[in-house]
């Protein structure tokens, strides 16, 4: 895939994303914990047909169940899925969308603070002012007393921590496979250039002697990389059994499973599967760029398709937020260039 395709598979991929509010905003009989569980049945329904034409047959069966770090990206997912839909049912879908991309802010101060990584000047900055856009918005809420909307803020904060969480996993997974083959091509260097024997490759993996006879031990194979993409299928089963109990008796509609198949498959799975395509040619600064579109998307969307104006103070305290994230891209990007 050219890089100018990717940018457009990773733009469209934003705006279904952005579907989410307009979609929910349609359903009229079923409520909170029941959206979320459809949302994730339909969605772990779409995966696995996509997954199926995408891997061929027999793929459910190679995916790497045993691996911890699969299981922790699942629950990274579970937490993404279920908070986002949980929180809509709370406040605007303009809050929950601006409060989910604070995901990039989360990740900066695990880094400072737990991993002992230290910031720039300019990551600093925009945790300041994505912070003073955050209080904005809070704080107009506590003027006004809207309780339901500071606990949908609160549970739309639990998106950016799952995704923190999901970004340094897949950093340390990145960090392993680095390690191990640094390993091994130190390993495999002959004496005199900092390796421990001084023997060459087999060409066929066997014992290969040496011009001095010496035999050579069999080439072991590159270190695995974990497959990681099934883990939003971990995420949307997990998701759809938390909110099961809570979800019957079920009162959707025939009118609201066809939203919520739109949620599943077009808002969710498909996107999803676009994003991980894109990922493989967009740089990590491009990915986020393109992902502040989706705030962007989103509140238009939700405004035009189900009326929901955002407030002054979501307007610009999340217009502080977008400007923040984007410049700490933007600045991180030039200086590694």
């Amino acid at each position: 895939m050219s890089h100018r395709r990717a940018v457009v598979v990773m733009t469209v991929a934003t705006l279904l994303w952005a579907t989410a509010g307009v979609f929910a905003r349609q359903v009229q009989g079923a409520q909170g914990f029941e959206i979320t569980f459809w949302r994730s049945v339909l969605a772990l329904l779409s995966m696995l047909l996509l997954l199926r034409w995408w891997r061929g047959p027999g793929f459910f069966g190679r995916i790497p169940w045993r691996e911890p770090v699969l299981w922790l990206s699942g629950l990274c997912w579970t937490t993404m899925f279920t908070a986002f839909m949980m929180a809509l049912s709370f406040t605007t879908v303009a809050n929950v969308l601006v409060l989910s991309a604070l995901g990039p802010v989360f990740t900066a101060l695990v880094n400072r603070f737990v991993l002992g990584n230290p910031l720039p000047r300019r990551t600093w900055f925009a945790i300041a002012m994505a912070g003073v856009g955050i209080f904005y918005i809070y704080a107009a809420q506590l003027t006004l007393g809207h309780d339901r909307k500071l606990i949908g803020s609160l549970i739309a904060l639990l998106v950016p921590v799952g995704a923190s969480a999901q970004w340094i996993l897949m950093q340390r997974e990145q960090q392993r496979v680095r390690r191990l083959v640094q390993q091994r091509l130190a390993s495999e260097l002959p004496l005199g250039q900092g390796g421990v024997t001084g023997l060459v490759p087999g060409s066929m993996g066997g014992e290969t002697p040496v011009p001095d006879g010496t035999p050579q031990p069999r080439s072991e194979p590159p270190p695995a990389i974990r497959d990681m993409v099934p883990a939003p299928l971990i995420g949307a089963a997990l998701s759809a059994l938390i909110c099961l109990p809570f979800s019957v008796p079920f009162q959707a509609t025939l009118p609201d499973m066809g939203w919520l198949a739109l949620l599943g498959m077009v808002q969710l799975a498909i996107p999803c599967s676009m994003a991980v395509v894109a990922s493989r040619v967009l740089h990590a600064p491009e990915l986020s760029l393109l992902a502040l579109l989706e705030i962007i998307f989103g509140i238009l969307l939700t405004w035009w398709g189900a009326g929901e104006i955002p407030g002054p103070n979501v307007a610009i305290g999340g217009a502080l937020v977008i400007v923040a994230l984007a410049l700490n891209e933007i600045l991180g990007w030039r200086q590694t260039e």
